[in-house]
């Protein structure tokens, strides 16, 4: 699978989920990270593809392939227009679910990762974004 540097992917069904995973996969190849890295980045991936998909309505999620001196990192981007999160401590606490799973995604996908931003308030949709550094 080819990859650009940069690029958006939609995340409007479980194709598209399974589209996101493969195309984490092919960048984290290209910036040949350990085989653990890697796993770590796809699996937050997954978990931000899905939650975009199922709490957001869908949206997209956006990449960028970074250089920052000799360090080389991958960024992505998860966004949607969706209800937003009422309270973003809450859901950053192990065991907090707003539906069935079983409350790891967003601080699972937090420890995952280099680096986690999120930004979400009710009406204004949720955009996550996550750092894998080389």
């Amino acid at each position: 699978m080819s990859v650009e540097r940069v690029g958006t992917l939609p995340l409007a069904s479980e194709q598209q989920v399974v589209a996101s995973r493969q195309t984490v996969r092919a960048l984290c190849q290209l910036l040949k990270l350990s085989l653990v890295e890697q796993t770590k980045m796809i699996t937050a991936a997954s978990e931000l593809s899905r939650n975009t998909l199922i709490h957001g309505g869908g949206g997209r999620m956006r990449w960028e392939v970074l250089q920052a001196g000799p360090r080389m990192g991958l960024v992505l981007h998860f966004e949607d227009e969706g209800p937003g999160i009422a309270d973003l401590k809450l859901a950053m606490t192990d065991g907090w679910t707003s539906g069935s799973g079983m409350g790891l995604g967003l601080p699972g996908s937090k420890r995952l990762v280099s680096d986690f931003e999120i930004d979400s308030a009710p009406g204004r949709g949720t955009r996550v974004s996550i750092t894998q550094w080389k």
